[in-house]
This record gives structure tokens, C-alpha cells and sequence, in this order.
């Protein structure tokens, strides 16, 4: 199976290539993701039984990397190889190295996407009980990625990215910490990525059919998380299994169980389905034919829709810090049409606050209590339909310093102190802004807009 990225990434390049009026914004596409395991700890320490040298295997990888042309690729413990992985890989977008053994987390990600909001987290749990886990800051790593976004900038498709290396062994410590790091997972997707769609993908060292690994299985039914495991949904027929089926490697089959898994849900923003898993054990050997990691690498092709979701996202603007926000739950939630009555903002030297009240009387705020308020009210036939924002730079942080919004009628309200370095979002056609999603604490570190249909 090939990836799908061969084909949809010169159509994106394509695009990026045509100007504004002639590149339609798109509201479906298609791309691939890889999570590996690159054996990557230091020779002296663990040979992970992988025959022949460990840097010109690392060189290996990172050329099949590019070669292959994985749109999305997480891999674990890349840790004394790191330079030579990269050496050789072209992916545009790649996170910095955290450092080897015994400084670094060993997760990285290569992207032919933009992403945003790059964070490393550590375990708060860790066990020595079976192996060295507590040797690295082992953890897991959160990134909005960009998978599709207009010329203009007007509509954008996020999907936050999360990669995991969790506790290994089945020790009962090792089964207490690897609960403790998958649940970790969780409560982090639960905070930081409502109303988003999410894929979390790594090594999650667990099993389903062991009784003990209950947490991977917690990711499927939870409320919070509600996750699906393409390997079950496509290989499985949707049937968590209970007995168990290791995998040789490389292995022929995809049938067979291992502890790299993916998982995926969609968000009211955007529809996401996985359409092909494999494990690409044979894309990834050595000349001779031996492997080139003690783990079966995983690929999953998915595809995006935005064509049928009753909500739409801008691109965001500004810098990442402060705590995630997003009014995409509540719109979704509401049983009549969206539309602002009421936009609220707060301002001075920069953009403390955004707001605004809905027809029905939910209201949204965001920011601190800071600046000059100044508000605008709507008639009942006049809708927000565009905005302007304003970047600058404060403490080394890049936020927002100004807003101008623009109604239907052509009547505005702004807020802040404007500068050079400014974005025009308008809604699609037929569509308004009805919320918004971003970073905020005191002011307004990042933000973009939600529409809704008229």
C-alpha cells in the first residue's frame, strides 16, 4: 500500500501556487500519517536486535522518510541518531530534538504540514520495575497541525497531533505507570483539545489483550475522548480483541496486534475517517532485507471533510501561549441556528478581550478584564462577517494587538492598538462569525474565528 501523500502533496503545492482567486478553498482532502519506533537508544546501551550499524540505519530511515512521503510522521526514542534521521529526510516541518539519552524524550515529528503550539509533556508516572523508563523524560508531545488552509487564510482545517512513548513491561508497576500515562493522555485531549479533531499515535506499549492494559481501552469509550483505533475499525471489523496475536516482524499481515497504535476522532469542525491501515514493515529494511527497527512501523491513510459540518474555523493569528480555548462545543450544542446579537471587545495597547452574545443569549468571552470595553449591537438582519487582526510582540511573545470587526451593513467596532503586521478574515460566502477558538490569559495570545451558516 502506498501512501496517499504521494498524490496529495503536489496537489497542495499545486494550490499554493495559484492565486487567491483562483484557488478554491478546499473543504475535503486526503493524507497519511506513520508512527515508528526508530530503535534509536544508544548501541552501548540496547542494539534493539537490529542487525548492522545504528547510524547508517538512522540514514536509512530518515531517506525512506522523504522517499515515501508520509504526510505526518511521529516517531520514539530518537535519541543518539536524531541528526542522521534528519540528514537525510526533506520533510518541510520538523520539531528540534530534545536531546539523547538521558536528556531527551525520544519523540519527534516530521511534517509536510504547519503546526502550531508545539509542547513536550513528561510522565507524571514512571517505572523501573522491567526496564530503564525512568532513565529519560519519557511523555508525550501535542502540535495543531494545519492540514488544509485557504490562500486567504478565511477557512482553515486543524487537527491536534499527539505522540506517546508510554511505560514498558508488565511488571505491576510498569501496568500502574502505563495506566497512569495513557490516562495522562486523556485528561490533556480533555482540556486542551475540546470541540478539535484529534490523532494521538506512538508507542503505547499496551495490548488489548492484556486484562491489565485497561486504559488504551478507556481511550475508546470514554466520553472525553471518544477515540477510534483504525486497526480495530478496519482490520477487526470493529471488534476489540481479546486474545492474543503477536506480530513477527516484518510482519505479512495486518491482522496481527502490536503496541504502536493510532487513534482518531472527528470534531463538529471536521469530519476525519481513517480509509487504509498497514503495518509498512516492508517499506522500511535494510539492502540486505533485515529490519531496520525492533517495531513494526504503522500507516494509516485518512481523509478530512468540511463540506458537511454546520461550523468552520478561520486560520489562527497571533503566538502560542496562554490556555487553549473554544466555543465550538457550545455552538455545536445549540439547538437553533447561531447568530451574533452583541460583540463585546476590550482593548488598549494591545487586545485584552474578545466576546460576543448569541440571539438566544449565550455568551462567549475571552481574555482578561484589562483596556477600554466597547461593544457594538447587531439589527436582526445584520450579521459579523469580517475581521482584521493585528499582531505584535510583547515579553518576547508574539499576540494579538488589535481587532476590527465588520458587520453586514458595513458598521465596525475595533479594539487595541493597530500595527504593520495584519490578517483580513472574511467568512465564506453565506456564512458569519459566531464564536471563536484560540490562546488566551490576561489579553488575547491567539485566535481565530468560527462561522456558522446565515
Amino acid at each position: 500500500m502506498k501512501p496517499s501523500s504521494l498524490f496529495s502533496a503536489g496537489l497542495r503545492a499545486a494550490l499554493l501556487l495559484l492565486p487567491a482567486s483562483a484557488a478554491a478553498t478546499p473543504t475535503a482532502g486526503t493524507f497519511s500519517i506513520l508512527s515508528m519506533n526508530v530503535a534509536g537508544l544508544p548501541a552501548i546501551l540496547n542494539s534493539n536486535d537490529v542487525p548492522g550499524d545504528k547510524v547508517t540505519n538512522a540514514r536509512t530511515i530518515g531517506s525512506k522518510f522523504a522517499a515515501l512521503g508520509y504526510d505526518v510522521i511521529h516517531v520514539q526514542e530518537d535519541f543518539n541518531y536524531h541528526s542522521y534521521i534528519y540528514e537525510t529526510d526533506t520533510h518541510p516541518y520538523r520539531t528540534a530534538t530534545s536531546g539523547g539519552v538521558p536528556f531527551g524524550s525520544g519523540l519527534n515529528t516530521l511534517s509536510n504540514f504547519p503546526y502550531v503550539g508545539f509542547a513536550r509533556t513528561k510522565w507524571a508516572t514512571c517505572s523501573d520495575a522491567s526496564s530503564n523508563d525512568c532513565l529519560t523524560p519519557k511523555g508525550f508531545t501535542f502540535m495543531r497541525v494545519l492540514v488544509s488552509g485557504s490562500t486567504d487564510n478565511d477557512t482553515a482545517a486543524y487537527v491536534d497531533f499527539y505522540n506517546l512513548h508510554a511505560d514498558a513491561g508488565t511488571e505491576d508497576g510498569d501496568n500502574v505507570a502505563r495506566q497512569s500515562n495513557i490516562n495522562q493522555v486523556a485528561a490533556y485531549i480533555a482540556t486542551w483539545s475540546v470541540g478539535n479533531a484529534v490523532l494521538v499515535f506512538g508507542d503505547t506499549n499496551s495490548r488489548y489483550s492484556r486484562t491489565v492494559d485497561t486504559a488504551i481501552r478507556g481511550l475508546l469509550s470514554s466520553s472525553t475522548t471518544a477515540l477510534t483505533d483504525p486497526w480495530v475499525e478496519l482490520v477487526r471489523g470493529g471488534v476489540v480483541p481479546t486474545a492474543e496475536t503477536l506480530c513477527a516482524n516484518p510482519s505479512t499481515t495486518s491482522y496481527c496486534e502490536t503496541v504502536d497504535k493510532v487513534f482518531y476522532r472527528s470534531s463538529p469542525l471536521l469530519a476525519l475517517h481513517a480509509t487504509s491501515f498497514a503495518y509498512a514493515s516492508n517499506l522500511f529494511l535494510q539492502a540486505n532485507g533485515s529490519v531496520l527497527s525492533d517495531h513494526n512501523p504503522v500507516q494509516i491513510n485518512l481523509s478530512w471533510s468540511t463540506a458537511a459540518t454546520a461550523l468552520r474555523q478561520s486560520a489562527l493569528s497571533g503566538g502560542p501561549t496562554g490556555t487553549w480555548f473554544s466555543d465550538v462545543p457550545t455552538l455545536a450544542g445549540l439547538a437553533a441556528k447561531p447568530k451574533a446579537s452583541v460583540l463585546s471587545f476590550r482593548g488598549a495597547s494591545r487586545l485584552d478581550s474578545v466576546g460576543l452574545t448569541l440571539t438566544d443569549g449565550t455568551k462567549f468571552a475571552h481574555g482578561g478584564t484589562g483596556g477600554t470595553a466597547a461593544s457594538l449591537t447587531l439589527g436582526a438582519s445584520e450579521y459579523w462577517v469580517a475581521a482584521r487582526l493585528c499582531r505584535g510582540v510583547k515579553d518576547s511573545n508574539t499576540r494579538n494587538f488589535y481587532i476590527l470587526a465588520t458587520t453586514s451593513t458595513g458598521r465596525t467596532l475595533a479594539a487595541g492598538t493597530a500595527t504593520a503586521d495584519c490578517t483580513d478574515f472574511d467568512a465564506p460566502a453565506g456564512w458569519q462569525i459566531v464564536g471563536f477558538a484560540g490562546q488566551s490569559g490576561d489579553e488575547v495570545d491567539q485566535l481565530s474565528f468560527v462561522y456558522a451558516a446565515r
